[in-house]
């Protein structure tokens, strides 16, 4: 089997902000947060949700666009689904309607906090925000009897989450690295942190990301710190390290996943990239190369959820089991590109897409996996205090 080559460049699933504009739209949903949060939070007794899947051979998948493999010679086929379909008997409506994570938040958010249904059995989001939801109560619990490939094959470094110890609410569907990316045409190999925010040769010629998590988790791994488990004072350190690179002009600007083709033409030397990006840049030009630091990666993941008031969730369960089959799993990574968190889909790369089976970008090692982080859960009251020194930081 040949991959399919993606026109596009991936949507930025781990950006939240988009210049001031953005900004002020984040911290307006983190004061809606803190205000009126606490009055909408559910709990199982609270909002009772009823499983209706024994009658009802049907399934609502939202995910984000090009998430999902499709066939070669028909772009409205997607072969893994299909299959999944006649196996179980179960009709899925998938559709592509999750463009970023807090305006598809906002838009479930009034059904969700009134425990209504948002007519939606499983949704795709990235980790920060499932830690949200789940934090507010509204997500279903899963029944680890029947997503027993998901307890065999789920990726060590993805298990007992701060924010889903059980392995019971949130489970991954793709994850990605965070690290540093350089075009050798047009700079000399950046291997660390460090050199990247301060090398004289790379001035003015580097841009960073727009996600918080990301950027300010790479400079805590840098300086010593655990991006999982940190202080307050240690994300000031960081802070203060990013803050010198844009006061001294080493940065030309924060990004989403628009770095990539300014990566691509030279225009700019090296920034902090998403390894998604980079795989997709260096098929094209082999100078351009992703680099994890040793001091740390950080690693993310998009989670797959089944939403309060949700009525088949045993079909939602079944179909999260079947991409954690490892055949099925190196099928839907061949086309995606991203980290597959499924456990024995590499040995199953090898019949499909040989190529691919060692990229570590894919199926990271056990050295890699080790020094790849995920950001330290938040709380509401720090999400609002980091972001807005993160934001007058990036604005300056």
């Amino acid at each position: 089997m040949r991959t399919r080559p993606r026109p596009l460049p991936p949507l930025p699933r781990r950006t939240l902000l988009r210049g001031v504009a953005g900004s002020a739209a984040l911290l307006a949903t983190g004061a809606l947060l803190g205000c009126g949060t606490r009055g909408a939070r559910q709990t199982a007794a609270s909002c009772v949700s009823e499983d209706l899947s024994g009658t009802e051979k049907k399934l609502v998948f939202s995910n984000w666009p090009q998430y999902l493999d499709v066939a070669e010679d028909d772009a409205s086929r997607r072969p893994t689904l299909e299959a999944f379909q006649a196996r179980s008997g179960i009709q899925v409506t998938y559709t592509e309607d999750i463009n970023d994570n807090n305006e598809f938040f906002g838009k479930i958010r009034p059904q969700l906090a009134a425990c209504e249904p948002i007519g939606r059995d499983i949704i795709v989001l990235s980790d920060w925000m499932a830690a949200r939801m789940i934090g507010l109560g509204w997500v279903q619990r899963l029944d680890p009897a029947r997503i027993p490939n998901v307890g065999r094959n789920l990726l060590p470094s993805l298990r007992d989450r701060g924010y889903d110890r059980d392995n019971v609410f949130a489970i991954p569907w793709q994850c990605g690295l965070a690290g540093l990316a350089y075009n050798g045409k047009v700079a000399k190999e950046v291997r660390t942190v460090d050199e990247l925010l301060t090398r004289p040769d790379l001035k003015g010629r580097v841009t960073v990301l727009s996600e918080m998590r990301d950027t300010i988790g790479l400079i805590l791994a840098a300086n010593g710190h655990d991006p999982s488990n940190f202080t307050a004072a240690q994300f000031d350190e960081a802070l203060a390290t990013l803050k010198r690179a844009v006061d001294s002009g080493q940065i030309r600007r924060f990004t989403g996943n628009d770095y990539a083709p300014e990566l691509a033409r030279g225009d700019i030397a090296a920034c902090f990239a998403w390894s998604g990006d980079v795989i997709q840049l260096a098929a094209e030009d082999e100078r351009i190369r992703f680099v994890a630091p040793e001091s740390g990666a950080m690693l993310y993941s998009d989670d797959m959820l089944v939403p309060n008031r949700a009525t088949h969730r045993a079909h939602a369960e079944a179909l999260m089991d079947y991409y954690y089959e490892p055949a099925v799993a190196a099928q839907l990574a061949a086309y995606v590109n991203y980290i597959c968190p499924v456990q024995g889909a590499q040995a199953e790369m090898e019949k499909i897409a040989p190529e691919l089976a060692n990229n570590p970008l894919i199926f990271p090692d056990e050295a890699l996996q080790a020094r790849s982080k995920m950001f330290m859960t938040l709380s509401e009251a720090q999400e609002r205090e980091y972001e807005s020194k993160f934001q007058q930081v990036m604005g300056g």
